[in-house]
């Protein structure tokens, strides 16, 4: 029986997302999962102002004797450029690193030559091997799968983490933030950062050996980079009244242009989200995006209700868009066809970390009930 199409009546979150659940009034359990469990990590307040002070303390302390007392990856999109902006103002040394897995818009490339200027920043840029690259894209198309950015995604985070271990940086520095992403369906995809998914993704569709590709192991991710480097991320942005607006018209007054789209700063992110994710699976990512804005303050439900009436492709825009991906991939129009009505599959459906992630959940929240506190490696 097919579940009647309903959508919050506080957010814009619906029924795409099929583990959602509504109460009497029509509010949806993201919505109550936020309230209840999301702000408990956000601090857009006076405490929140303390709580990094703390940080910045410890950061700079920490530091002290090195060229750089933490890293930020930036991909020159909103989150990380103002993030980048404020590390200025704060005082913080930060070597700035740009992972470039073939797909940067030219924009993308101008924002992050924008914001190193206006900052004064170290940059070093991280080339994913293309053939590597491109062999692991095409078996995520062939798995059909729903989130194709997990080899960009992957790519990112381990090349940032294992720079920052193999350079003694104890602090990676992230744009994530809750004011922004505060919501989104765990029923659409897995983790990006599970290499046996990936891995087990690529043994089944992909042709050459991933040498040179950067992957970071469960052991690495939850003990090795924590607790026998001393590895942390932390996120800045939670810390503070984050206004997405307000980041983007503080960037444009040092030359920074925006991209109209979020993540628009990469062309496969571009068409992952806008065209293949709701063609194929329907799911439209401006939902989460719009609805974590609404919950968190910053626009209106009438605001975001508006926003999704837009088209989320110009057609001549999607043309341009699906002639460049193939190209680059190396594959016809026909072959992509074929890949969108082809048997959808979960990330479930290959090997995955899900139950020894369970098993470190289960161990924090024993930790947490014994001791009273959080253990949060990746804040």
């Amino acid at each position: 029986m097919t579940r009647p199409y309903q959508v919050c009546t506080r957010c814009v979150m619906d029924t795409s997302d099929p583990q959602i659940t509504f109460d009497e009034e029509g509010v949806c359990s993201h919505c109550h999962k936020f309230e209840v469990e999301t702000r408990r990590r956000w601090f857009p307040n006076a405490e929140g102002e303390r709580l990094w002070a703390e940080k910045l303390d410890e950061i700079k302390a920490a530091g002290r004797a090195k060229e750089y007392d933490c890293i930020i990856g930036l991909s020159g999109g909103v989150d990380s450029s103002y993030l980048a902006l404020r590390a200025k103002e704060w005082g913080l040394r930060p070597l700035v690193v740009h992972v470039d897995a073939g797909w940067n818009s030219e924009l993308a490339v101008s924002n992050v030559e924008t914001i190193v200027k206006a900052c004064g920043y170290d940059l070093h840029t991280i080339v994913i091997d293309w053939e590597e690259m491109r062999d692991l894209q095409l078996s995520y198309l062939k798995s059909g799968v729903s989130n194709q950015d997990v080899p960009q995604d992957h790519a990112f985070f381990a090349s940032l983490y294992r720079y920052a271990v193999r350079n003694n940086v104890n602090y990676v520095m992230s744009g994530g933030n809750i004011a922004t992403e505060g919501i989104f369906p765990d029923s659409w995809h897995g983790s990006a950062m599970d290499a046996i998914n990936l891995k087990a993704i690529h043994r089944r569709f992909g042709t050459r050996a991933l040498k040179a590709y950067p992957t970071v192991s469960f052991l690495e991710y939850y003990l090795t980079y924590p607790f026998v480097h001393g590895m942390r991320t932390v996120r800045p942005l939670n810390f503070m009244k984050y206004d997405k607006q307000q980041a983007v018209d503080t960037l444009v007054s040092i030359g920074w242009r925006p991209y109209g789209r979020k993540h628009g700063e990469s062309r496969f992110t571009k068409l992952f989200q806008n065209y293949y994710l709701p063609e194929r699976f329907g799911y439209d990512k401006r939902r989460p995006h719009l609805s974590s804005l609404i919950v968190s303050g910053q626009i209106s439900r009438d605001e975001a209700a508006e926003s999704l009436e837009e088209h989320l492709y110009a057609a001549k825009d999607l043309d341009s868009d699906l002639a460049y991906f193939c190209k680059k991939l190396g594959i016809s129009r026909d072959d992509f066809a074929r890949y969108m009505a082809g048997p959808k599959r979960s990330y479930s459906d290959f090997a995955n970390w899900d139950g020894m992630q369970r098993a470190i959940k289960q161990a924090q929240q024993l930790y947490r009930r014994v001791r009273g506190r959080d253990v949060r490696i990746y804040s």
